[in-house]
C-alpha cells in the first residue's frame, strides 16, 4: 500500500521555524515530482514548493520564496520542507503529494490530479 505520511506540524510564533517531512513507502518515486500544497481556510488548495525527486529543478510559490526550502532523503524515501521566517498568513493545513507529471513544468501540478496525496498537518503561525 501506497502512503505519503506527513509529520512536524505545530504551532510556532512568527520569525520562527518549523519542517515538515513527508515519508513516503510503497513504491519507488525516483520517477515522481513531489509536491507542498497548503490551504488556509476560506481560501483554495496552492501549490507552494515542487520537486523532481531526482533532485534535477525546483519549484517555489512567489509568496514563499525565499524562506521555504524543499529536499529530499533518498535513504529515508522523506521529502522535507523546511520553512523559516514563518508569517501568521503562512497558517494552514499543508499537504504533500506525488504526481508523474511527465513533460509538465512543475508549477502545473495539482493536487486533484496527483496519484498520491497526504492527510495533512496544522501549522499555524501565531503574530
Amino acid at each position: 500500500q501506497v502512503q505519503l505520511v506527513e509529520s512536524g506540524g505545530g504551532l510556532v510564533q512568527a520569525g520562527g521555524s518549523l519542517r515538515l517531512s513527508c515519508a513516503a513507502s510503497g513504491r519507488t518515486f525516483s520517477s515522481y515530482t513531489m509536491g507542498w500544497f497548503r490551504q488556509a481556510p476560506g481560501k483554495e488548495r496552492e501549490l507552494v514548493a515542487a520537486m523532481r525527486w531526482s533532485g534535477s529543478s525546483t519549484y517555489y510559490a512567489d509568496s514563499v520564496k525565499g524562506r521555504f526550502t524543499i529536499s529530499r532523503d533518498n535513504a529515508e524515501n522523506t521529502v522535507y520542507l523546511q520553512m523559516n521566517s514563518l508569517k501568521p498568513e503562512d497558517t494552514a493545513v499543508y499537504y504533500c503529494a506525488a504526481d508523474r507529471l511527465l513533460g509538465s513544468a512543475l508549477a502545473t501540478m495539482t493536487w486533484i490530479r496527483s496519484d498520491y496525496r497526504s492527510q495533512g498537518t496544522q501549522v499555524t503561525v501565531s503574530s
